[in-house]
């Protein structure tokens, strides 16, 4: 088959270990065409281009700034967005006829991409559900019902499930919420197609010698949290939690990441002078992976006025690494049972300090190695881009043999 994967953030090539990219090299391996379509961003100051590599093409589409731009900027980039890739497509992909579109969320500003070549090559189109705005924002309070724009965004929202044949969502939770709050949606196209990765078994070097490079302590547990810092990941309530732990002498919390509330962090734990925190910006991905090989247990972190549930790619990454995890989430994603079902750690609310201390003390008293097992075979058990693959291709066979 032809699949063209619409992706709303920049792809530079299929090499980065990602669940995207693990997916679409799934995909390359039982030998289907695989095309992208990718922004490309004005302030990285390259053009609109198509690259052949040897198994698959990028179409890399100029873009107005998309992040770390205005309001005012973003906002006309948004509008200008689906437009500048259905020109490019019908420029550089004119002779491409696709079987299959793919696409994960938050792609809203993709409607009219989708719809177009659904409608031009009669394509089969899957939703990889990982976010659901607005409602997200809604539950953040960074958008209201009453504002103007919110019934344009939930009709776009709306459209885009009309126009998905199927729906895979991350996990039962959210499949029970899509189908609660979207009547029109058929329980039929929706299914569990998770959050997905190629494993890869980490070596683990000599943790004396990586913990003495980043100046972490030798005799203390680490607790690491690696990703986005922002709004949903409630840093006021991360800012709780570490002033609580500060006097526990066996636990020492190592946080990795940027975001928009990376420097609010950054001044709570100099405010308050805590001794066991350390707070790195972003590293790049092969160092940051060496660096968890160090760690003991891995953090998740969401806030707890979510409604929606949401459910972090960052717990493969954990996972992969035999690393038992600790989530502090709100009580509707279904995270955290997943975590305690799997006997690979556990799970507290994103509104609760003293029961994070409480399960901190508890997690640095157990057995560790044995979790960390339980986390590598559940992640193999569950979340391979072999199952994920299957899960979507079943829909094609059905045809195949219904045609």
């Amino acid at each position: 088959m032809n699949i063209l994967f619409l992706s709303q953030v920049y792809i530079r090539d299929l090499n980065t270990h990602s669940i995207y990219s693990d997916l679409l090299n799934e995909f390359i391996h039982h030998q289907h065409n695989v095309y992208i379509a990718t922004p490309v961003e004005r302030r990285l100051n390259e053009q609109t281009q198509l690259i052949h590599y040897s198994k698959y093409t990028i179409l890399k589409i100029k873009t107005g700034n998309l992040q770390k731009t205005n309001t005012i900027e973003k906002g006309i980039s948004t509008v200008t967005f689906e437009n500048l890739f259905i020109k490019a497509i019908k420029k550089y992909y004119s002779d491409v006829h696709f079987d299959f579109v793919l696409y994960a969320t938050p792609p809203i500003t993709m409607t009219k991409v989708i719809k177009y070549i659904k409608h031009k090559d009669h394509a089969k189109t899957y939703l990889l559900l990982k976010d659901i705005f607005p409602q997200n924002a809604v539950d953040l309070e960074m958008l209201r019902k009453a504002n103007p724009v919110y019934p344009y965004f939930r009709a776009k929202e709306m459209e885009l499930y009309r126009l998905s044949d199927y729906i895979g969502c991350m996990s039962q939770a959210n499949v029970d919420y899509l189908l609660e709050h979207n009547e029109r949606v058929k329980a039929e196209n929706v299914e569990v197609c998770p959050n997905s990765i190629v494993p890869l078994v980490i070596e683990t070097n000599d943790i004396s010698e990586l913990r003495n490079k980043y100046n972490l302590p030798i005799n203390k547990k680490i607790i690491v949290y690696g990703g986005n810092l922002g709004k949903p990941q409630g840093v006021d309530f991360i800012c709780e939690c570490l002033k609580d732990c500060k006097d526990l002498e066996n636990a020492y919390f190592l946080i990795v990441g940027s975001g928009t509330e990376y420097n609010n962090l950054k001044n709570y734990i100099e405010k308050e002078n805590l001794q066991n925190v350390m707070l790195i910006n972003q590293l790049p991905k092969e160092d940051y992976d060496s660096l968890v090989s160090a760690c003991d247990v891995g953090l998740i972190f969401l806030d707890h006025r979510f409604t929606i549930p949401n459910f972090p790619s960052r717990l493969l990454s954990y996972m992969q690494a035999k690393m038992p995890v600790l989530a502090c989430t709100d009580p509707n994603t279904d995270i955290g049972k997943i975590i305690e079902k799997g006997q690979f750690g556990y799970w507290c609310g994103s509104n609760d300090s003293k029961a994070f201390k409480h399960k901190i003390e508890t997690i640095c008293h157990a057995d560790l190695y044995a979790m960390g097992q339980n986390a590598w075979k559940y992640l193999y058990k569950h979340y391979t881009v072999e199952q994920a693959y299957s899960i979507i291709m079943r829909h094609f066979k059905q045809e195949e043999k219904s045609g």
